[in-house]
């Protein structure tokens, strides 16, 4: 069972989107979520040591975060509902810094998204409520955590459904107070 598939982001050392099987019948479905050795066939070698979750309501946005010294690969998926994920590449000799990707991740696309070490993250919660999960390869380092304004004009992402209808996303207090990224 199981077998992923895999696709690089073009342009983006390291950053993937993961196709897990799914498998569905008259009772609902099945899936492999994480199987590392599968993961290890296509390439990537992870050891993940916590997992987090999120659950936001509508028009929520979470970012755009990091940490600074002691970087976190994120394997992210979302559970229900649908979120917009979006990674920025700080690796300063990475050819795609600066950059940012986006993808839908949802319950019935069943994408994830293997963001490694070196990139700020971002999601925007797309349905009424979404629950997100991701495992990360370190720990979370509450002093080491940085973070750059999720409408940042030198990044200049385009969030889906703010850019065409002009709405504000709720953000945390922290999330509001972050400066520009220093690119």
């Amino acid at each position: 069972m199981g077998k992923i598939k895999t696709e690089f982001a073009e342009g983006f050392p390291g950053l993937c989107v993961i196709t897990p099987a799914v498998y569905r019948d008259a009772r609902g479905s099945f899936s492999e979520v994480y199987n590392g050795r599968d993961l290890a066939q296509a390439g990537l070698q992870y050891s993940f040591v916590q997992e987090n979750l999120i659950r936001s309501f509508y028009g929520t946005l979470r970012g755009m975060h990091f940490q600074r010294t002691a970087p976190q690969a994120k394997l992210i998926r979302v559970i229900s509902g649908r979120m917009y994920d979006v990674a920025v590449d700080l690796r300063k000799e990475s050819p795609s810094y600066g950059k940012w990707f986006g993808i839908e991740l949802s319950e019935e696309n069943a994408l994830q998204l293997l963001i490694p070490r070196g990139f700020a993250h971002g999601c925007l919660t797309l349905s009424n409520e979404a629950v997100c999960a991701y495992l990360c390869d370190a720990y979370y380092a509450p002093g080491d955590e940085g973070g750059f304004m999720w409408n940042d004009p030198a990044v200049a992402i385009r969030w889906p459904e703010l850019s065409t209808t002009g709405a504000l996303p709720v953000l945390s207090d922290k999330d509001r107070r972050w400066p520009a990224l220093q690119l």
